[in-house]
C-alpha cells in the first residue's frame, strides 16, 4: 500500500504541473469574467468563483494525500504572479485560503473520501473560506444583507459545480488516458473493482 503521508517525486511533479496549468487557465478565466461581469454586472463574480478552486480538488483527488489541496492552490497562485497577474503577491494569500478550505473537507474525510459529493463539499468549503476572506477584505458589512447571502449562495453553488463537478469530470477523464495508472487515484479505483 502506498505512503499516506510522503510525497514521492512523480507526486510532487503532478501537482507542480496542475499547478501550472491551471494558473494558466486561472488567468484566462479572468477574461471569461471580465467579460461576464460587463455583461451581467457584479454577481457574475460569485457565478464564476468555483472554477478558481479546481486545481485543489483536481490535484487532491488524484493523489489523496494531505496538504495536496493547499499545496496546489498556492502553486498555481505563485505561477500566475510569475506570470505578471496584477494581484501581485496578495494572490498566495488567496491561493491559501482557498487551499485550505478544500483541505478542510478532505481532512475531515482523513483524505480517504473522494467521491463526487465530498469532491462537491471541498469546492464549498473553498467558497466558504474565500467568502470569509472577501467579506473582510472588501468590507462586506457595508453591503445590503440580502445581496450578502446572493453572493454566498451563488459562491457556494458555483464552488460546488465549477469547482467539484468539474474537477470530478476532469479527474475521470484524465484517468481513463491511463496518465495516473499507479497513483492513490488509481489504486483505490482497482481495488474497488477487485
Amino acid at each position: 500500500m502506498p505512503d499516506r503521508l510522503g510525497w514521492t517525486l512523480r507526486e510532487t511533479l503532478i501537482v507542480t504541473v496542475l499547478g501550472a496549468v491551471f494558473a494558466v487557465l486561472y488567468l484566462g478565466w479572468v477574461q471569461v469574467w471580465l467579460v461576464a461581469q460587463a455583461a451581467f454586472g457584479a454577481l457574475t463574480m460569485d457565478v464564476v468563483m468555483g472554477f478558481w478552486f479546481i486545481v485543489s480538488i483536481v490535484a487532491a483527488a488524484i493523489i489523496r494525500k494531505p496538504g495536496v489541496a493547499l499545496a496546489s492552490e498556492v502553486l498555481a497562485a505563485a505561477v500566475q504572479i510569475l506570470l505578471g497577474s496584477p494581484a501581485g503577491l496578495l494572490l498566495l494569500v488567496t491561493g491559501v485560503v482557498q487551499g485550505a478550505g478544500a483541505e478542510v473537507v478532505f481532512a475531515a474525510t482523513r483524505w480517504r473520501n473522494y467521491s463526487l459529493p465530498v469532491l462537491m463539499a471541498a469546492g464549498v468549503g473553498a467558497a466558504v473560506f474565500s467568502f470569509a476572506y472577501t467579506w473582510v477584505r472588501f468590507d462586506y458589512v457595508a453591503l445590503q444583507p440580502t445581496l450578502v447571502i446572493a453572493m454566498f449562495v451563488l459562491r457556494c453553488l458555483s464552488g460546488a459545480l465549477l469547482g467539484g463537478l468539474l474537477g470530478h469530470w476532469i479527474v475521470e477523464a484524465l484517468y481513463k488516458t491511463g496518465a495516473l495508472a499507479g497513483l492513490a487515484i488509481d489504486h483505490e479505483k482497482r481495488s474497488a473493482i477487485a
